[in-house]
């Protein structure tokens, strides 16, 4: 398909590429969808006659609108309220069946994202989740190929020795996180205690507007007994299993609004990193109702000269 005479099927096209790319860049999901909405009006009014290959044009004005807002978001998190996290969503069971999509898009390594440079972090999701080439990067970035490889290595060294630990077995994650719900629902704090990692930590992030602890809580009783209480007064919610950002995770519902979120890492059969997200403004793409953001769809075909080992 060319870029010319049809705009919106182009677009449509790679709709979940670039999602995924802004997503990955930017941690929030209001952020890549405005930078979707900027690209599709770039887009429009592009001369499309003159784009030779429109998803490469349009993955590079993702990337350099998604990075612009990521600048732009470094330092409003500055004065953030507590501890930041991601904005979670939900994603289909496929990614959990590839290792390297669903780590790409943990809330974990999303975190471990955030210790980036801007540019390093561009330069690691394109080549390390999408495997593009390190001449189409350069070329979308507007550095040189050298530049970009050694961006590509600082940033690949940095996430290596700061990746959380990961469990690609989705059934155990499942079965890890129902037996989780069911001791917190009844109060179980043995139980519980069971499933969790001596270490284990729980980061959580209410931006200041609900209830939640601003530090990070360290070790199995302490995190038990948190977590009980927990369920203790969400006892009227509504709980929902759920895929997301490629773990297992658990929803809690006031009604049909989504008020709490939480994702596990799970490794050697118990969690070793949980992350509590109950800032109602980070919680809109986890509705009810709503479908999965990130697929294996969004995977970018491999080019020739493409990067396709997945992480480490």
């Amino acid at each position: 398909m060319t870029g010319a005479g049809a705009p919106t099927e182009a677009f449509e096209e790679h709709r979940a590429l670039l999602f995924g790319v802004a997503y990955r860049v930017t941690g929030s999901v209001a952020d890549a969808d405005d930078v979707l909405q900027d690209a599709w009006l770039r887009w429009q009014a592009a001369n499309r006659r003159a784009i030779a290959d429109p998803r490469s044009y349009l993955v590079a004005t993702v990337t350099n609108t998604a990075l612009n807002r990521l600048r732009s978001a470094r330092a409003r998190r500055e004065s953030y309220v507590g501890q930041w996290l991601p904005e979670p969503l939900f994603t289909a069971p496929d990614v959990a069946d590839d290792v390297a999509a669903a780590e790409s898009v943990s809330i974990a390594m999303l975190v471990v994202l955030e210790t980036l440079s801007p540019l390093e972090r561009a330069v690691f999701v394109l080549r390390e989740a999408f495997g593009f080439s390190f001449g189409e990067i350069a070329g979308w970035l507007g550095r040189s190929e050298p530049t970009v490889r050694q961006l590509a290595h600082r940033a690949r060294e940095h996430v290596q020795a700061r990746r959380p630990r990961f469990s690609a077995d989705r059934g155990a994650q499942r079965r890890v996180t129902k037996a989780f719900l069911a001791a917190c629902t009844s109060g179980d704090l043995d139980q519980l205690m069971s499933l969790l990692s001596a270490d284990v930590s729980l980061i959580s992030d209410s931006g200041g507007k609900a209830k939640a602890p601003r530090r990070t809580i360290t070790g199995a009783r302490k995190v038990a007994r948190f977590l009980v209480a927990v369920a203790a007064d969400a006892a009227g919610w509504k709980v929902r299993l759920a895929c997301i950002n490629g773990t297992a995770g658990i929803v809690g519902y006031d009604g049909r609004k989504p008020v709490a979120a939480l994702s596990f890492d799970i490794a050697d059969g118990r969690v070793q990193r949980m992350h509590l997200i109950n800032n109602p403004d980070k919680l809109a793409a986890l509705g009810i109702d709503s479908a999965p953001r990130v697929s294996m769809s969004e995977r970018a075909p491999r080019s020739a000269g493409s990067h396709a080992a997945p992480f480490g």
